[in-house]
């Protein structure tokens, strides 16, 4: 499928699986917020009627013939975005947990190439209104503290689904992502490619319906695969990506940031 070009153009990916009584609204929400983006729900081999609930609301959608899980979901839509060309991809979750109205917030970031990709955090402003369990919170303070160290800056949110890419950060992702559990990697990875990432304060809800597939038991086998994997990652060899992959739209480096030189030029 190809999509016409625009001066601008967003796209907006919400991998989703299982997730008919949310996604109508979470899609109804976005368009409202950013009604020029396109919006792509990737229906990550669901066993219910998540695919007429977002064609329904107006979204595009990708179809999974089975389950490959959040990393595969969101790989195929950075995908999707690489060939239709793409300036920037904002990506959400599909259960209702994000504000559609803080887009603005991670595009802004993104437009005055503060940053390549931009992370909203549940932790940069004190009050999470909803309850986090011991264990996932003990996970999430882990990668925030391996990931800090790996990257060299301050990370407070590893495992969020909220974020922002501009075609350097987009091309580097749909290159390198994991399938499974793709967050804390893709922290990583950026940061191996050279390319600037931020994060900003955002507000979490509740998801609306369900449970998360994490519960403690998969909560331990997760945390040492992603280690294995962050680790991974960080002895990767990645190629830096250069000017050519911004949109044309997008003002130079700001002053005291270099264009990252490549030998290979742009891909």
């Amino acid at each position: 499928m190809t999509i016409a070009k625009r001066a601008e153009s967003v796209l907006i990916i919400i991998p989703a699986y299982n997730e008919q009584d949310a996604i109508r609204q979470v899609v109804s929400g976005v368009r409202q917020a950013l009604p020029e983006a396109d919006v792509l729900v990737i229906n990550d081999g669901s066993t219910d009627g998540t695919t007429a609930e977002a064609e329904a609301a107006g979204a595009i959608v990708v179809q999974h013939p089975f389950n490959l899980g959040i990393g595969g979901a969101v790989q195929t839509g950075l995908k999707f975005a690489l060939a239709n060309g793409y300036d920037y991809v904002i990506r959400l979750d599909g259960d209702g947990q994000h504000d559609a109205a803080e887009i603005q917030l991670l595009l802004s970031a993104l437009r005055s190439r503060r940053s390549d990709m931009s992370v909203g955090s549940r932790f940069l402003e004190k009050g999470v209104d909803w309850h986090i369990p011991l264990s996932r919170r003990i996970g999430i303070s882990f990668f925030s503290w391996a990931v800090s160290l790996l990257i060299g800056e301050r990370a407070t949110d590893t495992t969020s689904g909220f974020c922002g890419m501009n075609r350097r950060a987009t091309h580097v992702l749909a290159t390198y992502l994991p399938q499974d559990y793709p967050d804390v990697e893709s922290r990583v990875l950026v940061h191996k490619a050279g390319l600037r990432q931020i994060e900003l304060p955002v507000n979490m809800r509740a998801r609306m319906t369900g449970v998360s597939s994490i519960n403690a038991w998969r909560s331990i086998y997760y945390a040492f695969k992603v280690t294995v994997a962050m680790v991974t990652s960080a002895m990767k060899d990645i190629a830096p990506h250069p000017s050519a992959l911004l949109s044309p739209e997008e003002p130079p480096p700001l002053s005291g940031h270099a264009d990252i030189p490549s030998a290979r030029g742009a891909d």
